[in-house]
């Protein structure tokens, strides 16, 4: 039997570059909220007691982004001054400019469209987008990023619920799966790093993790006496967040997607509205890919979209099931074509795009929720 091993990374809420994300993404829900038509590209940076907030913003009305970053630190658990990192009492900077007009006239009116009475919206820039699933998880999500996630998340639960009072924001979480022949069979190693306040002692933080993390969300059977453990191996990380770290939208792709199981268009996500189509046809490709394999036609599912900016319909769809498929690659691609509308307004019509939806999404995955009623999760294609 064949066997290879694959690792995955997630990082908390409070890591520096998520903290960043979900920044971006708070000021998007603002402006959406109030103004559905508006175009966003709002990106930020985090460091020791400051934010800043730049970006291109269109729209009529008016977002206090000062506010929506604070609450957002707020709520992460940056609210004390020893943390270095206080939403209370850093600067909020913001550096905010409308669109370029070279690039609203290609989304405003798709080339398609140009001339005619009813305007189609362009992609707002080029680029190339992946979507992926896999029989490996419930979620049709590869196991090493689905774990991960899990981690991440269940050590932002216990912090905030005062399981483990001792825990502060930031954290990472990485797994390793062990695969024979392409099917995943067991858990080799799993590294956390969790920021802790200075009294704790290592050995008790690693059993404390060690039950009531990775014991509570990896199953038992896929845990053995060879399955590896390095639970913050410097031996403290007391200094973290934006303070131990300078953060910044958009460096926490690979987070957001697959963990690198699958590949990734390049483009981040996080504070961008779904005129952006690295945002917006990433969605439909996941959403693509995961019907493929919801519907029986491949275990394994890639998709990749390709646009031009200010134009409406993808230049290339391709398909690629790594030889899984039970119906040929491009006939899955014919299907999909003729189902599916992959223009920028027929995924925003598809999924309710212009909606305040995004904030929740920006950590722990844009895929494989299944905690999050989220449209291009859905598996209800009919191919």
């Amino acid at each position: 039997m064949a066997k290879r091993f694959f690792t995955s990374e997630s990082v908390t809420e409070g890591h520096p570059d998520k903290v960043c994300d979900q920044i971006a993404d708070a000021i998007l829900d603002e402006i959406l909220a109030n103004d559905p038509a508006a175009r966003v590209a709002c990106e930020s940076l985090a460091t020791t007691g400051v934010v800043i907030v730049a970006g291109e913003v269109s729209t009529e009305c008016y977002a206090d982004v000062e506010k929506a970053a604070r609450r957002v630190i707020a709520d992460i658990g940056y609210n004390r001054p020893e943390y270095g990192f206080d939403a209370g009492s850093l600067a909020v900077l913001t550096h905010v400019k409308e669109q370029s007009p070279d690039i609203a006239r290609g989304v405003d009116a798709g080339l398609e469209s140009r001339g005619g009475s009813v305007h189609e919206t362009g992609a707002g820039d080029q680029g190339m987008m992946f979507g992926f699933a896999a029989r490996e998880t419930p979620s049709l999500m590869p196991m090493p990023i689905e774990f991960a996630h899990r981690i991440a998340k269940k050590l932002a639960a216990v912090r905030k619920s005062g399981k483990l009072p001792y825990l502060r924001p930031d954290g990472k979480a990485q797994v390793t799966i062990e695969y024979e022949d392409g099917s995943p069979k067991r858990v080799d190693c799993v590294v956390v790093s969790a920021q802790h306040d200075p009294d704790i002692l290592p050995e008790e933080l690693a059993a404390d993790i060690r039950r009531s993390v990775i014991g509570e969300v990896i199953p038992p059977e896929l845990l053995d006496s060879d399955t590896r453990y390095f639970i913050n191996p410097t031996g403290s990380f007391v200094v973290g967040g934006p303070m131990g770290d300078c953060g910044l939208t958009g460096r926490k792709i690979i987070v957001d997607t697959y963990g690198g199981y699958a590949r990734h268009g390049g483009g981040s996500f996080s504070g961008k509205d779904p005129t952006k189509v690295d945002r917006s046809a990433a969605y439909m490709a996941r959403y693509a890919a995961k019907n493929a394999v919801a519907r029986g036609l491949a275990d394994k599912c890639e998709i990749q979209l390709a646009y031009a900016i200010g134009v409406s319909n993808p230049v290339s769809v391709m398909v690629d099931t790594f030889g899984t498929g039970k119906t040929p690659d491009d006939e899955i691609a014919r299907r999909l074509t003729a189902k599916l509308d992959f223009t920028p307004d027929g995924i925003i019509r598809r999924f309710g795009l212009r909606r305040p939806i995004y904030l929740q999404t920006a950590a722990y995955g844009h895929f494989g929720r299944d905690d999050l009623d989220l449209p291009w999760e859905n598996t209800d294609l009919d191919l």
